[in-house]
């Protein structure tokens, strides 16, 4: 399956140092895992105006809003937390193939609204050059959303994200990636707040 990609996940196509020059005012999708922990912190230190948006659902375990809150803390960046009901979303808990598109529409659709109000009109997120557009159908919601990845279009790899974090300071620099909860779920069973405490059971949370 093609999945597309849009101008914002260009690979190579801009360094780091380049797109934070050129875009002094931004907003960043956060899940307070490595990769935008590291494009939160980075902003930061670029002189940016940055704030950082997390969309807070039933498919994320608590322990990743703690997370969250440590890492922006740390870089002093502006935090804010939506809370948004996922489980009311019947098309994404339906649980089909498309699953992870239509979920990434619905985050990333929720602080497109909530940052316009505030002034934001670029929003970035943490998508990085290892990240594969065959494996991650979210790259669509990425393209039809206009949303930019700086890390991909700077080329860096997981591997020079980790690094690169560690040389900043970032406290998620070795943090394990961590798939949300709906991965556990079988494709196609629904989701539910019974599916969703059977995969917090089998992952001991």
């Amino acid at each position: 399956m093609t999945i597309k990609t849009g101008p914002g996940q260009e690979l190579g196509a801009e360094g780091l140092a380049e797109f934070f020059a050129r875009t002094p005012r931004l907003a960043v999708a956060f899940s307070g895992g490595c990769d935008s922990s590291y494009l939160l912190a980075a902003a930061v230190a670029a002189g940016c105006d940055v704030k950082a948006y997390m969309v807070d659902t039933a498919f994320q375990p608590a322990f990743e809003l703690e997370d969250a809150r440590r890492v922006v803390e740390a870089c002093g960046a502006e935090f804010e937390v939506i809370e948004a009901d996922v489980l009311a979303e019947a098309a994404i808990c339906a649980n089909p193939a498309e699953r992870c598109y239509l979920c990434k529409r619905f985050i990333f659709g929720t602080i497109l609204e909530r940052m316009a109000r505030d002034g934001y009109d670029v929003l970035a997120d943490g998508t990085n050059a290892s990240d594969d557009p065959a494996r991650r159908p979210g790259f669509r919601a990425l393209a039809e959303l206009g949303v930019v990845s700086p890390l991909r279009r700077a080329g860096m790899t997981k591997d020079e994200v980790r690094a690169a974090s560690r040389a900043l300071g970032a406290p998620t620099a070795d943090k394990p990636s961590f798939s949300c909860l709906a991965t556990k779920v079988p494709e196609g069973e629904p989701i539910t707040e019974a599916s969703l405490d059977e995969a917090r059971r089998t992952r001991g949370l």
